[in-house]
């Protein structure tokens, strides 16, 4: 969708007084009532220019995408998100006729890449639409197949979307480029704080081994200097396949013995061998820190990862 730029409205002196005649005193009130009347027609055709174009639809697959688009986008956007609820298993997904009714009428359209969200892939195959904008988050990353698909836990990534967003919006609405560059500038600095409370973290807990039922949080674990165990067993769960039994016994091993201080949980999967690994971590008194995959209703990004980084923080100094 293009904005078109509004008619220019002028008066003409020509209207209100015969040609080549002088003006009058008659003639001047004339003059201004033609002008007030042109400057309301102008008026009422930029308002209707603007009511005729729309806010800018996004559709986003993820939830934390949506939300990245709104706080960039502001009013001049319209977000519809489809993995919007901590309830949802994500790998369980499948699309509906509706979720392929909204990614075919949008302007912009986010998804993460790299397999997590193939759905939202196969969609957008079966479905051309001229002037659609489509931002691949995995791309922008610069990472490939069988890369750690959760790119929300890596605040490069989110940057690097931030930043492509703000563009693709400037260039659909190059009129309200002040605006979207307000927006970035405000998540920007959301950003750097966010990045300040990870530098700080690192410095206090960096070379701290730590475990979890799935590698969700692995990005972030990286940039706190974290060692993260238990590889195998993670991705075995996180694609719906059966650890081997080495696998889930040094698992154990290490819940029991402390050789990790803290247990990240993904509360959003149901898989028998997380929630095994979560109860021997209680009985073994090894703090059980709950995390998702999808950002939490009336919580923005950066609120939702600070959060979870103090429940890090409390359980990592309670050691």
């Amino acid at each position: 969708m293009r904005q078109v730029a509004p008619p220019r409205c002028e008066s003409d002196d020509a209207t209100s007084r015969v040609a080549g005649a002088p003006a009058t005193p008659v003639a001047a009130p004339r003059r201004r009532r033609v002008r007030a009347l042109l400057a309301t027609l102008c008026g009422v055709l930029l308002c209707a220019s603007w009511a005729a174009a729309g806010p800018i639809k996004v559709v986003a697959a993820e939830r934390v995408y949506g939300d990245i688009a709104s706080q960039i986008g502001g009013a001049l956007v319209s977000v519809q998100s489809i993995l919007n609820s901590p309830g949802q298993d994500p790998h369980a997904f499948e699309a509906s006729v509706s979720t392929a009714r909204a990614m075919a009428g949008a302007d912009v359209v986010i998804y993460n890449g790299i397999g997590y969200d193939a759905w939202a892939a196969k969609l957008l195959a079966a479905s051309s639409a001229p002037g659609r904008d489509i931002i691949d988050v995995a791309r922008l990353a610069h990472k490939n197949a069988g890369d750690n698909p959760h790119l929300w836990y890596e605040p490069a990534a989110v940057s690097a979307l931030g930043e492509a967003l703000a563009a693709t919006l400037t260039r659909l609405r190059p009129e309200e480029a002040p605006a979207f560059a307000r927006g970035l500038a405000t998540f920007d600095m959301a950003m750097q704080g966010l990045r300040q409370r990870i530098a700080t973290l690192r410095a206090r807990y960096a070379g701290t081994a730590v475990t979890a039922t799935e590698p969700l949080f692995d990005y972030m674990a990286d940039a706190l200097g974290l060692v993260m165990r238990n590889d195998r067993f993670q991705r075995a769960v996180m694609n719906g396949t059966e650890p081997g039994a080495s696998a889930i016994a040094a698992f154990e091993h290490d819940l029991r013995s402390h050789e990790v201080k803290v247990l990240l949980y993904n509360r959003q999967t149901s898989q028998a061998l997380a929630e095994r690994m979560r109860r021997v971590a209680e009985e073994a008194g090894v703090p059980v820190v709950s995390i998702s995959e999808t950002e939490p209703p009336g919580v923005g990004y950066t609120a939702w990862m600070l959060g979870q980084l103090d429940q890090l923080d409390r359980a990592l100094g309670a050691r």
